[in-house]
């Protein structure tokens, strides 16, 4: 989702499906996937905005990075596409990436923050 789009009073990130029968997979399976610098996965960072699964089990995910010039950028949409369609029921996946609003370590999980010593 591009801000030039949004109107006053929208969202910086769009809302999750975690209504979505396929939600919870699609967390674990993006816990799955680790920042090669950072000890602790993409979801609980918080680099994961947006899991959007619509009615034909197609997935839209909307994630960034925790820096514009992360070594990984190219790579990391790639492995979260890959962990998601290897979900049974996921008909496709199309990652995203965005960088607004930007990352900061308030979107950390505790539990992210504790492993990183934040806590």
């Amino acid at each position: 989702m591009s801000t030039e789009n949004l109107q006053e009073g929208d969202p910086l990130i769009a809302p999750s499906s975690t209504e979505h029968p396929l939600y919870d997979s699609i967390v674990e399976a993006c816990r799955t996937v680790y920042d090669p610098e950072i000890p602790v996965n993409i979801f609980d960072l918080g680099l994961i905005y947006t899991i959007a699964i619509d009615d034909a089990n197609a997935v839209r995910v909307i994630m960034t990075l925790t820096a514009p010039g992360c070594p990984v950028a190219g790579e990391m949409p790639g492995w979260v596409a890959d962990a998601v369609e290897a979900i049974p029921g996921v008909k496709q996946v199309d990652v995203e990436m965005t960088f607004q609003p930007q990352w900061g370590m308030d979107m950390m999980s505790d539990e992210a923050r504790l492993e990183l010593g934040f806590i």
